[in-house]
């Protein structure tokens, strides 16, 4: 047992050389810090990931129509390209997949909106998205004024409109937009503004097969007006360019009764789109639910890959002490030489400079620990600093950088002071039998 005596000696001798072990501690504080910091950045990265995935719906089974390459169009005889989900191929998936809770068709076009009864608003490129009532749930969209579209609306083919919330401060920034009319040109009519969105934050991007989502320029119309007013043909002109595409539907979403079951209808969606044969170019079949199983598996080892990198700088304050404790060992010598002379024995030397070695590992420990928890508020200091002195640069980060949220995970606390503490014991052992061993 080291005697409290010895405590006190050993704490003592630290504290006549106060710059020497405060730069001691300092590479067990970073490497403390290190761990919490990186394990807290790899966690709050991970739970934005999941996040964005689950924006998704993990009882969704996604099916986007992508345009495949020029040879493979489909247009036939020069004509323009015909590719993607069929109106009447979601018909077949909405009355023959099992364990279905609710189907969705959504048509989105590429569009440039205007308020004509204001000539001072810029225009705003967003997207005008033909959907049915069933597309606010499915995409968690919040209602901040107004109401969204009905049933109703659809049998109709009512010349309404929904605004996303950023949309509509845009181009109604000293006006209640609800009431308002919205021109479409190419629709050639106005469309009654009947509700206005909550902020809705963006979702993933899935490789090639589906594009981050952004739902902060949309304007939503029933679908059945768009498909009588707008037609499936897609002509795009500009700086002497023309473009021509015809596409029914940009996404089916298939919402399934149970999430595990998600697994095994995907597998009956994909044979029944492919219809038995090659995998089809012109559509992506995207499950979140895999999506968000592959996440948390990868997360592991994210964190487990953070934490080694982090370990790295224990193990490099840990040589440090063990440097200093050395060059100690060799400056005392004659303190060494008088104990043993009157009576201390190997052990009372090895233990005195443990208690060293372990002082300063819990010192650093816990300041390190200390500086560790302010990782979110630093980290929120510094996106703001960021944001005010360089706009520009904060405005192109990716979502995820911009929307960071730290995250401390419990267990990086103790577990980064025990190690601390057995990296200063591992590390003391050596000086400490070296001075025991001295020739008094």
């Amino acid at each position: 047992m080291l005697s409290i005596r010895a405590w006190i000696m050993g704490v003592k001798s630290l504290a006549l050389h106060p710059l020497r072990s405060l730069l001691t501690v300092l590479g067990i504080l970073i490497g403390v810090a290190s761990v919490i910091w990186l394990l807290a950045i790899g966690e709050g990265i991970s739970r934005k990931a999941q996040e964005q995935i689950e924006g998704l719906g993990a009882e969704n089974i996604i099916i986007r129509s992508i345009k495949p390459p020029d040879d493979t169009a489909g247009g036939g005889s020069g004509g323009p390209p015909n590719y993607g989900i069929k109106r009447v191929e979601y018909q077949v998936l909405a009355s023959t997949i099992p364990h279905l809770r609710s189907s969705l068709q959504i048509r989105e076009l590429p569009y440039r909106f205007q308020n004509t009864g204001n000539p001072y608003v810029k225009p705003i490129d967003g997207r005008l998205v033909g959907c049915t009532p069933e597309y606010q749930e499915v995409t968690q969209l919040t209602i901040g004024d107004g109401r969204f579209l009905e049933a109703s609306d659809g049998e109709q083919r009512a010349t309404v409109c929904v605004l996303a919330a950023h949309l509509a401060q845009e181009l109604f920034p000293y006006e209640d937009p609800i009431g308002r009319e919205l021109y479409l040109p190419e629709a050639r009519n106005f469309y009654l503004i009947v509700g206005v969105l909550k902020h809705r934050n963006a979702t993933a991007a899935i490789g090639s097969s589906m594009a981050a989502q952004d739902f902060s320029k949309d304007v939503y119309i029933p679908i059945e007006t768009m498909q009588q007013r707008f037609g499936d043909l897609v002509v795009k002109r500009g700086n002497g360019t023309f473009n021509a595409q015809i596409f029914e539907l940009s996404q089916v979403t298939l919402r399934i009764k149970d999430a595990d079951l998600v697994p095994d209808v995907a597998k009956l969606v994909e044979q029944t789109v492919d219809g038995g044969r090659e995998r089809r170019q012109d559509i992506a079949i995207v499950v979140p639910y895999d999506l968000l199983e592959q996440a948390r598996a990868t997360r592991l080892m994210f964190m487990v890959a953070m934490g080694l990198i982090a370990a790295v700088s224990l193990l490099v304050g840990g040589i440090g002490i063990m440097n200093i404790m050395l060059a100690t060992v060799t400056e005392r010598t004659r303190e060494i030489g008088i104990r043993r002379a009157i009576g201390a024995k190997r052990r009372d030397i090895i233990n005195q400079f443990l208690i060293e070695t372990i002082a300063l590992s819990v010192v650093g420990g816990l300041t390190g620990i200390v500086l560790g928890l302010a990782c979110p508020f630093v980290i929120g200091l510094l996106r703001t600093l960021v944001t005010l002195l360089f706009p520009d640069i904060m405005s192109n980060m990716p979502d995820i950088v911009r929307d960071l949220e730290p995250s401390i995970v419990p267990l990086s606390i103790p577990l980064a002071f025990f190690i601390s503490v057995v990296v200063g014991v591992v590390f003391g052992i050596y000086p400490a039998s070296r001075a025991a061993r001295m020739n008094p």
